[in-house]
């Protein structure tokens, strides 16, 4: 029976994972099919963007004809306008006939922005012809310039047109001071009144080939951190630990230093009365709030691991063991470069279908007769339907991926001959493909919907936070909080959910609560390894991510195309975090499913000779040993504070 309440047969007690793949069912199958459908839905949307939608616009502009700039739009021509739907190819560049008044200025595309003054009409013909930049409407030949009209609204620019260079693909004046403040105020007005959501995606969309060469440095460091703690887990736990404080503390000097970089300009922008860029304004505050977010998450960085110092040393073991069940299975390290590969794919398609989107509006005549873009009034929905399919499909392939190595080393551990195990990995793969999908979509569904919902809160606590009722945003900001430590929560039980999954192959709602019995069952093991591995691994992935972001910052900070680089090198840091978790991860699920089959194990056998356990005798006695240890820590700790209090 598939379903929630359903799964695959029903297995004995005692189990052998020899041959995994047997005596199964399909799990939890009717989640599959919604999933499928869904994706039926994100294909529908995908194929609307494209053909409504046109990503290049972000990048570079239209002009007054409703014509991309440096692209062809012989397929977009649209119905009474004339010079529609015209080849752009090699025109990259918006240029103003009146660029003192740019909102009520007709615009066109040009290759090239006049770099110094024209002070009359001939000047521009001359212009035109020595460098093939038409500054008249398409369809006036340069001969005939003089001939023609010099007005705001074509077909011939105003007189004189002033010096100027390409800013955000805009020929802008190059000294804005020397303008009237009205006039340098509307520029500035102008180029501020693009939306903050489209220029955030042009960004995005023209720093994706830094952002993904980024994301390739992240897979290096990950890479070089996994080898390190599988060959040198005595020493690299003391290193990842004082790479972790200096990282931080070097981390957030630097972000300090980049605000007061951007600080400074500002002031002497003011000083000389220069108008300001929101861009440049957006900047220092975002990197403002970088630095103190940096700062207080060293703090308690600190604080942590002065706490736990002496709890460490049991960190060497545990990678020991771990390494044991790797060492027989190394191919599970490369498990990540795939999920990593796959993520990355989705996210690309994900990106550029939402650069498509963004852009999928309907061509209309505003006042001046220039054309201008407004949204579909579909367009809104869709924009959450892609939001649910990012994080559902994220999810699907992260857990994808857990199943796979949960299986591995389950099929590892419950096997009496660990010398003659065949291909786990494959048999796993086989048992997600042909048995498990389903349970997988089901888990991701779970996380989804808890993610989901935060976020939304997240959003309007945004755009409430200047709101005048404090009681209502502390209570949005528990709801938040609430919903984290709950999603937190059910990502830890559906990892255990699915090592379940892999041992009896029942649905994952069977899965999931006979997980969280065991684990509650034997809560001190579960402390003794998860509250020091994980600790570390964590510092790992923070490391790596911190790595990978100063990267990005010395590359991105050099880039003057983009609005606010901050959201790149904000994005990467993302990235390069879920890039590390995929290979830390690795260490990590292994720790985790090695601790939940041996609590499994104790569950369905005594140690006796006819039920002899499956665990080594070295797994036995670190748990045990840990456990141990872990009490006596415990025992001094409180001693130690009854002596205190005794003197007292």
């Amino acid at each position: 029976m598939c379903g929630c309440c359903g799964g695959g047969d029903e297995n004995e007690d005692r189990v052998d994972l020899q041959h995994p793949v047997k005596n199964r069912g399909c799990t939890d199958l009717l989640v599959l099919i919604l999933f499928v459908l869904f994706w039926a839905g994100m294909i529908f949307i995908a194929a609307f963007s494209i053909l409504h939608g046109d990503a290049f616009r972000l990048v570079y502009g239209y002009d007054s004809f409703g014509n991309t700039c440096d692209a062809d739009n012989s397929d977009r021509k649209i119905e009474n306008v004339t010079l529609s739907g015209l080849n752009m190819k090699g025109r990259p560049f918006v240029f103003f006939m009146d660029v003192k008044d740019p909102f009520r200025s007709k615009c066109i595309c040009v290759n090239r922005c006049p770099v110094k003054e024209l002070e009359n009409i001939h000047d521009v013909q001359l212009f035109s012809r020595t460098t093939g930049s038409e500054l008249c409407e398409y369809n006036i030949n340069v001969s005939d310039y003089p001939e023609q009209r010099m007005s705001k609204k074509g077909p011939c620019p105003v007189t004189p047109v002033l010096a100027s260079r390409p800013l955000l693909n805009r020929c802008i004046p190059t000294n804005l001071i020397s303008l009237a403040s009205n006039v340098s105020s509307d520029i500035i007005s102008f180029l501020n009144t693009s939306d903050l959501f489209q220029k955030v995606l042009s960004d995005l969309y023209t720093s994706w080939k830094e952002m993904l060469v980024l994301c390739f440095v992240a897979v290096a460091f990950s890479g070089v951190m996994v080898l390190l703690i599988r060959f040198l887990a005595s020493a690299i736990v003391w290193v990842i630990l004082a790479v972790a404080i200096l990282g931080s503390i070097a981390g957030t000097a630097f972000l300090w230093w980049t605000y007061v970089g951007f600080r400074k300009k500002l002031d002497e922008d003011e000083a000389i009365n220069l108008p300001l860029l929101d861009v440049e304004i957006n900047s220092e505050r975002a990197f403002l709030i970088y630095s103190i977010v940096a700062t207080v998450l060293t703090v308690i960085l600190l604080l942590v691991i002065l706490v736990m110092r002496k709890r460490i040393a049991l960190v060497v073991a545990l990678f020991h063991e771990a390494g044991a069940c790797i060492a027989a299975m190394p191919c599970l390290l490369l498990q990540p470069v795939w999920t990593f590969l796959i993520l990355m794919g989705f996210f690309m398609y994900w990106v550029i279908i939402l650069a498509f989107l963004s852009t999928a509006e309907k061509p209309s005549m505003n006042s001046d007769g220039y054309v201008k873009y407004t949204e579909h009034e579909t367009v809104s929905y869709m924009w959450w339907y892609h939001l649910i399919g990012l994080i559902w499909t994220s999810e699907f392939i992260i857990a994808c991926q857990q199943l796979v190595i949960c299986g591995s080393v389950a099929t590892w551990y419950f096997s009496r001959n660990k010398d003659n195990l065949g291909c786990p990995i494959m048999d796993a793969i086989k048992l997600l493909v042909f048995h498990h999908l389903g349970s997988v979509a089901f888990g991701a569904l779970i996380i989804t919907a808890v993610k989901l919902p935060r976020m939304i809160l997240m959003y309007l606590h945004k755009k409430l936070k200047d709101t005048e009722n404090k009681c209502a945003e502390y209570c949005m900001k528990c709801c938040i909080c609430c919903l984290w430590c709950l999603e937190k929560c059910l990502k830890y039980l559906n990892q255990n959910a699915y090592t379940i999954v892999a041992i009896e192959g029942t649905n994952f709602c069977k899965s999931a609560v006979k997980s969280f019995t065991t684990l509650v069952t034997n809560a001190l093991r579960v402390a003794a390894i998860n509250s020091v591995g994980d600790f570390i691994l964590f510092l790992g992935k923070i490391g790596v991510m911190a790595a990978t972001a100063a990267v990005g910052l010395l590359w991105f900070k050099s880039r003057s195309d983009l609005h606010y680089y901050a959201v790149p090198v904000l994005l990467v840091c993302v990235f390069s975090y879920l890039i590390a978790s995929s290979f830390l991860s690795t260490y990590e699920m292994v720790i985790d499913a090695m601790l939940l089959c041996f609590c499994h194990d104790c569950d369905i056998n005594d140690g006796s000779a006819s039920n002899p356990y499956f665990a080594g005798e070295s797994l036995m006695d670190f748990v045990d040993g840990t456990s141990k240890s872990l009490n006596a820590m415990r025992i001094d700790e409180k001693s130690g504070e009854e002596g205190e209090a005794a003197q007292i």
